[in-house]
């Protein structure tokens, strides 16, 4: 459950991360806490339907009901946060404006007061899959101390980056001004929690040593022999302990750990003990945890890298704009849901497709190592099959980050036959590395070279005008919408928009100079001749003047003179122009010459 419920962490903190608040909410605060609220109850009826007292037998069922109220309670929060736009709620929480982590964290405890009703209503169903009896309130704190550990660090970097924007040190200031700075800074950060934290993360899980006796001697022993540094041998007391498994947490041998559950221990043998050790040595050889680290590293690289190629490809489309008309909702709402579903399709296939085939290969690396150290695989043979059978014959259960335990069995087999497949299986990951990392390198480059404006003329252009008509729809007898939207329209030459645009706006405005000199200018400017009308600007000009003669209306009106054959009075114009706009008197003496040495129709 433990990597299933990162990859549920990852997609909530995604969902706040990814968009920003509302300028305003769709529904009145007393709507949505009624709808809120309902939430709450329907999804309590749900926990009570999937733990009901004669559906929960074993651990295999409790896990299953745990998994699906855990994908509903995603659901949940992609409700909040897209239907009742708790984010505008959140970013009115005190400090949340200069330190936005502290709106995201306060979203992300939204996702685990739904995880706290689950755990509060399977209490009852707990005891009976694990043979404990606990109270809500025991099981909610204990789940939470077990689950807590993985969003605190993602907490504690977020808020670092945060502060790094508000500090004001000479030194950290000039790195942070760099293109790399900022990310430099949280790299180290975060590199400097994988160390450390693996300590805070035993203690809140409550782990405690392994008792003195002939079992820890033996693991010991057997560690020694491996030349395997770690601080400590603990028993955790994951799900009571009942789960078969075990664990090596920790970068450095200072702050490694060594984790085995009392079940384990009690269902092995000596040998089969050390066969569990040398397969999380096997980890520790092989490097998987800081390759770990390296792939959480990649997925923002390779996030980042997409998020551009993506919004170009939903702000150029058809399809995305129909649907924001359909549905009446906000563009930058209806971008940020996109955009969303983007991000939420990657992380899906990084981590179920690419992080999930180097965690099967790496725990099959893993398993591989029980050559090296005990020269036969039989002893961990042994153990899977136990574990397959004593965890209710779950042999051939599928798993989208390990091998199913048959699948492990069957080719630590044929590596006792030969190993030539050990050594197979070696380069297969080694080649998968190398390309990851081919893979990574290539992403920076790209992401590097990228182009700032990418996102600049047509996708922009689009956005813009559905932002537009989305405020015409909310606002339909406000001209500056219509005056915005037909400016924009000219400046893509769809003239007979335009031309509706202004007209509407004049409708609304019939003494507005800005819309008569606008309009003008188009009927002036056009490239389409059949657009053109000249007669009609120089009225629409001459309106604009009398009520506005400022620079760039004279302009017009100037060019409207010279366009209808009146060369004195479009001189006379631009010069009084650039009287009244001294600052653009170069641009003025251009049309001057213009006007002084030709006339419109070439004489």
């Amino acid at each position: 459950m433990f990597y299933s419920n990162v990859i549920y962490l990852l997609v909530v903190i995604l969902f706040f991360s990814a968009s920003s608040p509302a300028d305003r909410p769709q529904l009145s605060l007393l709507t949505g806490l009624l709808f809120f609220f309902l939430k709450l109850a329907a999804f309590r009826e749900a926990v009570r339907f999937f733990f009901r007292p004669f559906r929960i037998r074993k651990p295999p069922h409790y896990f299953d009901a745990e998994r699906k109220l855990s994908i509903l309670a995603v659901a949940m929060v992609a409700a909040d946060v897209y239907l009742l736009d708790c984010q505008y709620y959140l970013a009115r929480l005190p400090l949340a404006r200069d330190l936005p982590t502290l709106a995201n964290g306060a979203g992300v405890l939204l996702f685990f007061l739904y995880l706290s009703l689950m755990w509060a209503g399977a209490a009852e169903a707990y005891g009976v899959a694990f043979g404990r009896r606990k109270g809500r309130w025991q099981a909610v704190s204990g789940n939470l101390k077990s689950n807590l550990p993985v969003v605190i660090p993602w907490f504690l970097i977020s808020l670092l980056s945060d502060l790094l924007r508000h500090l004001h040190v000479p030194y950290l200031s000039r790195l942070l001004a760099t293109a790399w700075g900022e990310g430099l800074v949280l790299l180290a950060f975060f590199l400097l929690l994988a160390v450390f934290f693996p300590a805070i993360m035993v203690r809140m899980w409550g782990c405690e040593p392994l008792e003195a006796g002939e079992t820890r001697r033996r693991i010991e022993d057997f560690c020694r022999r491996q030349r395997l540094a770690y601080r400590e041998i603990l028993v955790w007391p994951l799900f009571e302990g009942q789960v078969l498994t075990a664990g090596v947490i920790g970068l450095v041998g200072r702050f490694r750990y060594l984790l085995v559950t009392r079940s384990l221990l009690l269902a092995m043998t000596p040998e089969e003990i050390e066969a569990v050790m040398a397969h999380e040595i096997g980890h520790v050889k092989k490097h998987h945890m800081p390759l770990y680290l390296l792939f959480f590293l990649g997925f923002g690289l390779f996030a980042q890298l997409a998020s551009y190629p993506l919004l170009y490809l939903v702000l150029n489309s058809n399809l995305f704009y129909t649907l924001v008309d359909l549905t009446s909702k906000e563009p930058n709402s209806a971008l940020t849901v996109a955009s969303t579903i983007s991000m939420l399709l990657l992380m899906v296939v990084y981590f179920r497709y690419i992080f999930g085939y180097f965690m099967r290969n790496f725990e099959r690396q893993a398993d591989l190592h029980v050559f090296a150290a005990m020269g036969d695989a039989r002893p961990l043979i042994n153990v899977l099959e136990k574990i397959g059978y004593l965890s209710g014959n779950t042999r051939d259960l599928p798993c989208w980050h390990h091998f199913s335990i048959g699948q492990r069995v069957d080719f630590l087999e044929r590596c006792r036959k030969t190993m030539a497949c050990v050594r197979h299986h070696e380069g297969k990951v080694r080649a998968s590395l190398l390309a990851f990392v081919v893979a990574l390198l290539s992403a920076g480059l790209l992401l590097a070279s990228m182009p700032d404006d990418l996102l600049a003329g047509a996708p922009r252009e689009k956005f813009a005008e559905a932002v537009l008509r989305q405020k015409i729809r909310q606002s339909p007898d406000n001209f500056l919408w219509f005056l915005l939207l037909a400016d924009l329209q000219q400046g893509r030459k769809r003239y007979g928009e335009a031309i509706a645009a202004y007209e509407k706006a004049l409708a609304l405005s019939p003494t507005n100079p800005e819309i008569m000199n606008n309009l003008a200018w188009l009927y002036l400017t056009a490239e389409d001749e059949e657009v053109r009308d000249t007669d009609q600007a120089l009225v629409l000009a001459s309106d604009a003047a009398k009520l506005r003669p400022t620079g760039y209306i004279l302009d017009t009106l100037a060019l409207a003179y010279w366009e209808n054959g009146y060369q004195q009075l479009a001189i006379a114009t631009a010069q009084k122009a650039m009287a009244v706009d001294p600052a653009n008197a170069a641009y003025y003496r251009e049309q001057l010459g213009k006007f002084g040495e030709n006339s419109p129709d070439g004489g």
